[in-house]
Parts: C-alpha cells; structure tokens; sequence
C-alpha cells in the first residue's frame, strides 16, 4: 500500500504539473503565498503560544553588551511566524517561507523599524536559470528589497547582482551590478557615491558558496557602520565547520570590536538553513 501524501506536496505536485503552464509568475505567487497562510503561518502562529524552537548558535569575537548576539539569537523562537514573515512573503521572497530567517531578522532588528537608515541585500533574485544563483524561472527579483522598503519605512534600501538585466530602480530602491566572486567588483560597489560610508543593515543572498561568502565578507565587513547588522544567508551544512574555523582564526583577531555568529535554524532547508550574523560595536 502507498503512503498517503501530504497535502502541501499534493499542492506543490498540482502547481507544478497543472498550473504553472497556464498561470502567470504573479498568480503563481499568490497562490503560494496564499497556501502558505493556510498551511503554515496560522497552524504555526497559533501552536508557538506553547511550542517554542530555538536556533542552535554558535559565537565567535566580542561579547557586546548589554546582551551578546549569541543570547539575543539563542532566546528567538524560530517557530512562531512574525510581521516580518508576513511581508517577505507577500512580495515574494522566501526568506520567510522555506527558511524562516524572518524569525531571526524580527529579533535582530525589532528596535530599528522607525530609523533612517541605509540597507544593503546583495542578490536580487535572478530567474535567470543559466545562472549558478537562480532561484528558477519563476523567481521575483527584487522581492526581499521590496520587503524592506515597507518594513523600513524611513530607510533608502540598495542591492546588487550579477544579472544585469534585472537591476531595477524605484522608490528608496537603487540596485547596481556587483560579481561577488571579484574583489574589484566589490570595491567597485562600495564606491559607489549612494554607497559612500557604508551601511546599517548588509544582507548577503547571492551565490551559496564558501568562496563566495568568504569573498563578499572579507571586502564589505568595514563597510558595516557602527552599531549595524551584517548577514550571510544560506550557509551550506558542508560549509558550517569550515566557518567555525574561519571565524576563530582569522575574522574574530582581525576585527576585535564585532560578534559573529553561526545560526542553525531548526526544521529548515536541508541544505542551507543556516546563517552568519555579524554585529559591529557602537564605536
């Protein structure tokens, strides 16, 4: 006898073999945004009253006060859907669906939503399916910058790809080219004159790799202004012990005065659903 299916795979397998030739990319969307409503965010927003999962973290360098990142991430209860949740998914991003970073961006930056601040997210989301970063044809590049215009009402957001075609300018959003794999091209970025002194929050969402990560990182950790956020979303599971090393022997003795932590969400993407936050001190 088969195994029953699960209904969102029954509903994944229907969009995928019915839909999807007939439907556009938008509808598509709201579909899944509207299937993940039902099926995930209020079944989770009503059992996290009693469920609580927490991220494993480890940290490395400084020791901010008055409390660690390392606390401040260990107490995130990576179970219970958040308003950051909520708004990545309505554009598209699945920074909330698939990974639940949201829960940790939520924790990260509960104080901040009222500032003026400047963000930057390297990686726009390419469809583009030649290209080793795609998130698939019906990707929405640019749906996490949109997410942060509205849940940073007073901040100028910016980003970045490697596919050109897809850089786009709108209301408190400005995205340039960067290959992230180049230094030059990321010095290149950094000088740019809107870019000039830095930025508050950096989210890195490009290529998943080590070399990538590393690359981007060790270029744009002075470019974190004082008292910001830095982030390198999907930290491959092959990658993490190399990270550990990485950060104990070379980024926590370069840089003094900055926490890193290493952040393996619960219940996630097999692959990649881990982070690395970065937290410069106030001076």
């Amino acid at each position: 006898m088969k195994a029953a299916v699960s209904s969102p795979v029954t509903m994944k397998s229907y969009l995928r073999t019915v839909l999807r030739p007939i439907l556009s990319p938008r509808m598509l969307q709201f579909i899944r945004r509207e299937w993940w409503y039902i099926s995930s965010y209020f079944p989770r927003l009503i059992t996290s009253l009693v469920v609580k999962r927490t991220p494993d973290v480890h940290s490395f360098g400084a020791k901010l006060i008055p409390i660690s990142l390392g606390e401040q991430l260990r107490n995130v209860n990576a179970f219970a859907p958040t308003k950051t949740c909520r708004v990545m998914t309505k554009y598209g991003s699945d920074k909330g669906r698939l990974h639940n970073y949201t829960t940790v961006y939520s924790a990260l930056f509960e104080d901040r939503g009222d500032q003026s601040l400047k963000l930057f997210e390297l990686g726009l989301g390419t469809n583009d399916p030649d290209l080793p970063s795609s998130m698939g044809v019906f990707g929405a590049p640019g749906a996490s910058h949109r997410g942060w215009r509205e849940l940073f009402p007073h901040a100028f957001v910016y980003g970045a790809d490697i596919d050109r075609r897809i850089l786009f300018q709108e209301d408190r959003i400005k995205t340039f080219y960067c290959n992230q794999l180049d230094p030059a091209s990321i010095h290149e970025l950094w000088s740019q004159p809107e870019l000039q002194g830095g930025a508050d929050i950096i989210i890195e969402d490009g290529l998943h790799t080590f070399e990538a990560n590393d690359t981007f990182l060790q270029e744009s950790l002075d470019q974190l202004r004082p008292g910001g956020i830095l982030v390198t979303e999907d930290i491959l599971w092959g990658d993490v012990e190399k990270w550990y090393g990485r950060l104990e022997s070379v980024y926590a003795k370069k840089y003094p005065t900055y926490e890193f932590a290493i952040v393996v969400l619960p219940h996630g993407h097999h692959q990649d659903h881990n982070m690395l936050v970065v937290r410069r001190g106030a001076s």
